[in-house]
């Protein structure tokens, strides 16, 4: 399960439990569809990105969690209320990922490549709002590393 952790209050903490009975009970492919989840279109240079938006603490929660696979430039973007230090482990996911954590204006503040079912912590070098999870390599067979922006409506104009 690809999943934020931070100290939980008491509302924060049952929504996860939430999501995580949810996501046992569902078959991979009908999470998406039992979720509502909405899509957006991201850039990376000329690279396409289809990402699914993950907003609440319930769509956080199961991620992409039980999927066998994922399309070559399918992806999960992860939304936060406040930037903070965000941190995701991959227990109950069965893909290897790479994570981008991009700050306001969508530019990569750290990636990091994490392995299925494990429980290791991988956090955002700084405080962020997004964390963008896409099939492990991607982001470096396309030479994205810090300092990258990507562009597309969740990320406010550069300043």
């Amino acid at each position: 399960m690809t999943h934020a952790y931070r100290p939980f209050a008491r509302r924060t903490a049952v929504a996860w439990l939430a999501g995580l009975v949810l996501s046992l009970a569902l078959p991979a492919g009908a999470q998406d569809r039992a979720q509502r989840l909405p899509a957006v279109e991201l850039r990376a240079g000329f690279h396409l990105i289809r990402a699914k938006v993950a907003r609440t603490p319930e769509q956080r929660a199961i991620g992409l969690m039980h999927r066998k696979e994922l399309g070559a430039n399918d992806g999960m973007l992860f939304v936060f209320e406040q930037p903070a230090t965000q941190c995701f482990w991959m227990k109950n996911t069965l893909i290897p990922l790479s994570i981008a954590f991009l700050d306001d204006q969508g530019r990569v503040v750290n990636i990091a490549d994490m392995q299925p079912q494990s429980l290791d912590s991988h956090c955002s070098a700084r405080p962020v709002r997004f964390a963008l999870e896409m099939n492990q390599g991607w982001f470096a067979r396309r030479g994205i590393e810090p300092g990258f922006k990507l562009d597309g409506p969740p990320f406010a104009p550069a300043r």
